[in-house]
């Protein structure tokens, strides 16, 4: 919870309010807005939200921009920073005002203890009730916690620190606030930046706008012959795979950090859970055309790895728990406000059993073709419905949104974005005449946060310097798809002028390091932070390696069967240093291999003694790109990333 300096807490409405310098923010002030838990007064009791402000000068401004989180239930407060940088065209003359929503971070967050997450393991069969009791835990209150209600505290926020206009910037689910917003008080608006757009009339309960994006999103990653030697179908190919996990899950051994052997298996809905988890990290994006291609041939433990990876369980981390996520949902307001306003195809009031044969009606009504890749079944149990079937509701039905205002208004998709697809951001784009919409290549959910191109940052200066957005300039993906892992050494190409097993060596040891590294790139950005020194990865075929502060321990790591790297790599800038690692394993050419050495690799393997330039070795038969180029890069910011 974000710690914010003490400050008075005044009502909605009051001519004045107390600022005081916040403590995690710089060049914030904080201060409290306390607003009624319900504006009917049929419940008693208010709500401090808690608010900071950054002035544009040396008085408030007359016009501010609002920034709005995503979920729901993200928590804005600590997105300040890269809110900040990424709003900064903006700022110059206005004042910027972030806030936690009711029932998010500081401003009296929900919690029930029957989403907690010793009971977030609850199984399909389970969950509708762990939800229904997560509801009478919160009483009559959850009603309250609405994007209407949340509509009336931006409007309250307005009123109190004077503001004439807003602009309102929104992410994903803060795109839902942002238009319910401007929709009712048109008059207070002027300018709307949405970014992975939401529409009013969302979450469909059955996703299927998320399903049908499918096509496009792998289409444009396979894009520019990317997926060549990996697969020329990746839909029909996710397809298939997903036919066979549905009848039984594939079971494949993977490793641990400290290299112990377990087996473990997926099932559908975790390859559902690896796409949307690619929504916000496009290393998992990259790594699974070929894992799925890989799992099809008979090979699952790179499915299963990646499973894990999305799931945040890799790397085996010092204290023995996944990565923390600094996502900042709040699971009990996010499940109030989606069970209480989501359009679902039951009447309000009708019992849990009388929901679910609705549900079911409404899925058989619905072309098979509608849920491909995946099916039916999958789309009920995956989507909003098992949770909210038992959930009764505290609200009244919430009330049809009208058109936005035609205000100045830019709208950036990710053309790779599952959670909110680009359709969803055109059709919000046909409502408002003078619109801009920017689809930014390459990029998926929270386009601002995860745009590495850097276009949508020129678009968010254009659009705030009068002029007209243009299209993003060609750009390659510098997530390309990596190559469907080998078997068997045999099926490794020898590296030029060393022939034999020597050879196939050379190329495992430097495919095993590359492994690594996209390893390392994915559960970096999965987490959204920096790994701590002791995070240990397990080979994918045995073995393991062990971050430390300045260097890579390897362990008998193996990526191809029966090739094993043993050593220590110096890590500096980011960067392998030159480093010796001893090679063994079944069938390997023994020996050492000195890595990290600028353009080339050099050692005695099975007594033959080689220097190569790393341009000349063909890593697992995969003529197309690779991320990142050797020598190899172990950086690796997290992305600022919204819900």
């Amino acid at each position: 919870m974000l710690l914010l300096a003490s400050s008075p807490a005044l009502s909605a409405g009051s001519s004045a309010l107390s600022f005081s310098p916040c403590t995690d923010n710089q060049g914030f002030g904080c201060t409290t807005v306390t607003v009624p838990l319900d504006r009917s007064g049929a419940l008693p009791g208010t709500i401090p939200l808690k608010v900071e402000r950054m002035q544009a000068g040396g008085a408030p401004s007359t016009e501010a921009v609002i920034a709005l989180a995503g979920g729901p239930g993200q928590a804005a407060l600590p997105l300040a920073g890269f809110i900040t940088k990424a709003l900064s065209p903006a700022l110059s003359t206005r004042d910027l005002v972030m806030f936690d929503q009711r029932g998010t971070g500081a401003s009296a967050p929900l919690s029930c203890p029957a989403l907690s997450s010793s009971a977030g393991a609850a199984g399909i069969a389970t969950v509708g009730k762990l939800f229904e009791r997560c509801a009478l835990q919160l009483g009559a209150a959850r009603g309250q916690y609405t994007t209407q209600t949340s509509v009336e505290d931006i409007e309250a926020i307005r009123q109190a620190m004077g503001y004439e206009k807003l602009v309102l910037y929104g992410v994903s689910y803060g795109t839902k606030v942002a238009l319910e917003y401007a929709a009712r008080y048109p008059q207070n608006v002027s300018a709307l930046v949405l970014d992975s757009v939401e529409p009013t009339d969302g979450p469909d309960p059955f996703s299927l706008a998320t399903l049908q994006a499918m096509n496009p999103v792998l289409a444009e990653l396979c894009s520019e012959d990317a997926c060549r030697g990996i697969t020329a179908t990746p839909l029909a190919d996710l397809a298939h795979l997903a036919a066979i996990l549905h009848n039984h899950p594939l079971r494949a051994a993977v490793y641990d950090g400290s290299g112990h052997r377990h087996v473990l298996s997926t099932s559908e809905s975790d390859l559902l859970g690896v796409l949307q988890a690619g929504d916000l990290n496009p290393a998992l994006r990259a790594l699974l055309p070929a894992a799925v291609r890989s799992a099809l041939r008979g090979d699952a433990s790179p499915l299963v790895r990646l499973t894990l990876l999305a799931d945040g369980l890799i790397p085996t981390i010092p204290s023995r728990q996944p990565t923390e996520n600094s996502e900042g949902i709040d699971t009990a307001l996010n499940a109030t406000t989606i069970c209480e306003e989501a359009p679902f195809p039951w009447g309000r009031g009708d019992p849990p059993a009388a929901r679910e044969a609705e549900a079911n009606a409404a899925l058989r009504a619905l072309p098979s073709t509608a849920f491909y890749p995946f099916d039916a079944n999958l789309a009920l149990e995956a989507g909003t419905i098992p949770g909210c079937v038992d959930w009764p509701d505290a609200a009244p039905p919430p009330p049809v949104v009208g058109p936005p205002p035609n205000v100045p208004t830019l709208i950036l998709s990710g053309a790779q974005d599952l959670r909110t697809p680009t359709s969803g951001a055109r059709k919000v784009a046909a409502t408002i005449p003078d619109a801009q919409l920017l689809v930014v290549p390459y990029t998926g959910h929270s386009v601002l946060g995860t745009d590495f191109s850097g276009c949508a940052l020129l678009a968010v200066k254009a659009f705030f310097g009068g002029l007209p957005v243009q299209v993003c300039a060609p750009a390659s993906n510098i997530f390309t798809p990596t190559p469907i892992t080998p078997t068997h050494l045999e099926s490794v190409n020898p590296a030029a002028g060393v022939p034999g097993r020597a050879g196939r060596t050379v190329t495992a040891v430097l495919d095993t390091i590359l492994d690594l590294n996209r390893q390392v790139i994915g559960a970096t950005l999965q987490a959204n932070q920096a790994l701590p020194s002791g995070a240990s990865f397990g080979g994918l075929r045995g073995g393991y390696a062990r971050l430390r502060l300045g260097a890579v321990l390897l362990h008998r790591l193996s990526f191809v069967p029966g090739v094993e790297l043993s050593g220590t790599i110096p890590v500096k800038g980011g960067r392998l240093q030159a480093a010796t690692v001893l090679i063994s394993g079944s069938a390997a050419a023994p020996g050492s291999v000195r890595v990290g050495a600028g353009k080339h690799v050099s050692g005695d393997l099975g007594g033959k003694r080689f220097n190569v330039a790393l341009s000349k070795v063909k890593l697992s038969r995969f003529a197309g790109g690779e991320w990142p180029s050797a020598p190899v890069a172990f950086p690796l910011p997290g992305l600022a990333r919204v819900h």
